[in-house]
Order: C-alpha cells, then sequence, then structure tokens
C-alpha cells in the first residue's frame, strides 16, 4: 500500500469511536469524500479530513480514546507551546506535559537510556486500544517531525494492548517492528535528534494547521521532498550568499513554474524556507554571541536592522532585544 494511503481497518477504528457515542457515520463519510462502507485504501487527505469531521462531531480531536476529551483546537494551542523550543528534546517535553493536562490518560514520558530516546505512555489502569496508542504517536511524533523538517526513524513499537486480529497494518504503519502484548506502551528513536532544533516559523506554522491532520499521517515524508533540498542546499552558504529563486531553480534544473508548483505541494514556499533558517539562526546569534542586532541582521542577509527586527517579531512575537534578555 503507497504510504500516502490509509488502510480501511484505521477507518473503520475512527469511525466504530463515532458509532459508539451513537452519532451517524453515513453524513461524516460523504462530506469527506468516502463510500459507505470503505473498502479499500483511501488518501491521507481523505482520512484527515474524516478524523476532522469526527473530532467536530465528538468535540473530541482524540476519538473519545482518553481519560478526558481533547477539545477542537487543542492540537494547534500545542503547535504554538512548541514552537519555539531551543531543541527537539524541549519540544517533547512540552507536547508530554500539554498531552497530559489535556488527556490525564495516557500519561507520557521521555527519557534517554544509552544514545536512545524512550517515550513511554502510562494508562494507570487497563489498556486501552491500539488505535489510542496509535492516535496518540500520530498526533506526537507527527508534529515532532514537521518541527525539525524530518522524518525520525523509530527503532519500534510496544503496545501493552493484545494485537487487534487480523490487522497487520498496525504492524505496518509505523515503518519499524511492532510488539503487541508487552509490559508498557513505548517507542524508541535515536536520541540525537534530541539534539536537532525547531525549523518552523509562525508562518509555516500558519499553513500546517491549515493542512492538519492529513499532514501529520505522512509521518513528514517530505523529508526527502524539494523542500528538504533547498534547506540543505541553504545550509551550505551563508544567508549573504543564498541564491536568487529563478537561480536556484536553474541549479535544480526546474523551472521557476515547476519548483513553485513542487513546493506548494509540500505546504512551502521559497520565502517561508528562508525565513525558517533565518529564525533559527537569528535566535542561535542572539543567545550564544554579543553581536549586535544590526550586525546579526547583516550576517543573515539583511540590508538594515528594520527589516530585520519586523521579521523576528512576526517568527517569535518578540523583539531581538526582549528575546536576548529573556534567555
Amino acid at each position: 500500500m503507497d504510504r500516502r494511503s490509509i488502510s480501511p481497518g484505521f477507518v473503520e477504528d475512527a469511525l466504530a469511536c463515532l458509532r459508539g457515542q451513537g452519532i451517524d457515520a453515513a453524513p461524516l463519510l460523504r462530506q469527506a469524500g468516502l463510500p459507505d462502507p470503505v473498502t479499500g485504501p483511501v488518501s491521507t487527505d481523505c482520512y484527515g479530513r474524516l478524523w476532522w469531521l469526527i473530532a467536530q462531531a465528538m468535540q473530541d480531536e482524540f476519538f473519545g480514546l482518553a481519560a478526558r476529551p481533547m477539545r477542537p483546537g487543542s492540537f494547534a494551542l500545542l503547535c504554538h507551546a512548541v514552537l519555539h523550543a531551543r531543541t527537539l528534546d524541549q519540544a517533547l517535553r512540552r507536547a508530554l506535559r500539554f498531552l497530559d493536562v489535556v488527556l490525564d490518560r495516557p500519561r507520557g514520558t521521555l527519557r534517554v537510556r544509552e544514545g536512545v530516546a524512550v517515550i513511554t505512555l502510562d494508562d494507570g489502569g487497563p489498556p486501552r486500544p491500539a488505535f489510542a496508542y496509535r492516535t496518540y504517536w500520530l498526533i506526537l511524533m507527527g508534529l515532532a517531525c514537521w518541527l525539525i523538517g524530518r522524518r525520525i526513524p523509530l527503532r519500534h513499537l510496544d503496545f501493552v494492548c493484545a494485537a487487534p486480529p487480523h490487522r497487520q497494518d498496525y504492524r505496518q504503519f509505523f515503518g519499524a517492528p511492532v510488539h503487541f502484548g508487552q509490559a508498557q506502551t513505548s517507542l524508541r528513536f535515536d536520541a540525537r535528534y534530541l539534539r536537532l532544533p525547531p525549523v518552523r516559523s509562525e508562518q509555516a506554522l500558519a499553513q500546517f494547521l491549515r493542512e492538519a491532520p492529513a499532514n501529520i499521517l505522512l509521518r513528514y515524508q517530505h523529508d526527502q521532498g524539494v523542500a528538504a533540498r533547498i534547506r540543505g542546499r541553504l545550509k551550505t552558504t551563508p544567508p549573504q550568499g543564498w541564491p536568487g529563486f529563478a537561480a536556484l531553480a536553474a541549479e535544480m534544473r526546474l523551472s521557476e513554474a515547476t519548483l513553485r508548483r513542487q513546493l506548494r505541494t509540500e505546504g512551502q514556499s521559497f520565502a517561508a524556507l528562508k525565513g525558517e533558517l533565518q529564525s533559527v539562526e537569528a535566535q542561535r546569534l542572539l543567545r550564544e554571541t554579543r553581536l549586535s542586532v544590526a550586525e546579526i541582521a547583516d550576517a543573515l542577509g539583511y540590508s538594515e536592522a528594520g527589516a530585520f527586527y519586523r521579521a523576528f517579531r512576526k517568527w517569535t512575537g518578540q523583539s531581538p532585544g526582549a528575546f536576548r534578555r529573556a534567555e
């Protein structure tokens, strides 16, 4: 099955939550552009639309599977809470605390053991359905991958619940070994990812939220897309030497229209990518150096400090001086 497809079993899992509250699924399937019944794989866009519709109908973005409902709008607030974290480690710890407050249970804990990051979920009671744990991981890790602009390969996942019968899709979806009937629900990945800084701006977040939750279902597969190639290219050169859009398109052997279209398909733009990288570097320079705001503006390719000042306020909601004092 294509990575952009969701198995019909996961559609049925979501619909079962809806029906459990006595809500008719047929109108929502129609609005999502899906047949009734769903018998084959569906696109991530359609599944994301269905997730959103179910969340509105149930008033719960977590399908009613946690101790408390995750009210619509909670995911957006979670994104804002982690956007300006210094590292993925800090972002994940904030996200786990946020989800603890919103959901109550399951509760997540991040630990690092011998170079491996381990996130463990504690229920404080009988196991929840596998779909609950899958939803938790999708929300947490989908956001994490987007935040750093890279897909985080998982080493393996343990589920405390029994394996859902006839559901090989649970073992295939995460791209890593999955074990059921374990002592705890947990996932593991290489701890070096925790040191990576977020690379997203306020503008990128606005675009991300417009496309959520469909985009988190991809497990950020665009880490090998054209946006990632452009980020990699820009990181090799100081901002003063960055190519313009036309020069970059020629360098990539693409027409400007094709490059613009491919970026738009990934929910990106050249200006947003430059802004993300400039934001990360600006915050690093303000934290780690004694350079003046004018000197930092020049290092980031701004012709005058006022333009940098306005851009920085857009990125962080603060002036450069206020950011430095807070650090």
